[in-house]
């Protein structure tokens, strides 16, 4: 089997998440500086067999799509056409910064280390990731909501 990688978008920086070849474990990846993650991405694919790509689909608690949606958006559009064979899809990435604040505090990770926005970006990822291929299992055959564009 190959990897999925999901993919946390920020406006300067973006976490990074990966499963395992089986496709059973979310393990953080990194974060990189949003300016690179083109040529992060093209080369972690060269690199490493990847099943597709998920990226986390910015909504308001009221279901609008956050003002982040206008920068994701292109970038989504030149990764289908960087990877036309890669599937990429979109999926609902509320709350994924409140739970990775919240991981970090169970962790019992310092206050210093909680400020870390890159490492909050990483775990956003991968939660992002996790509940993507929870939502998998529990359907199996269909996949989570999402978001196409």
């Amino acid at each position: 089997m190959s990897r999925i990688l999901a993919i946390d978008y920020g406006q300067k920086r973006t976490g990074l998440a990966v499963t395992d070849p089986l496709q059973i474990i979310a393990n953080g990846l990194t974060t990189v500086a949003t300016a690179q993650l083109e040529a992060f991405i093209l080369d972690y694919v060269k690199r490493e067999q990847v099943e597709r790509i998920v990226v986390g689909l910015p909504r308001q608690n009221s279901g609008e799509y956050s003002e982040n949606m206008r920068r994701i958006t292109p970038f989504v559009n030149r990764l289908k056409k960087l990877l036309p064979t890669m599937p990429v899809e979109m999926t609902d990435e509320r709350f994924t910064s409140v739970l990775a604040h919240r991981t970090m505090l169970e962790a019992g990770l310092k206050k210093k280390d909680r400020q870390n926005k890159a490492l909050v970006d990483e775990i956003s990822a991968c939660i992002i990731l996790q509940s993507y291929m929870e939502a998998r299992r529990s359907s199996p055959g269909a996949l989570p909501p999402h978001f196409s564009l």
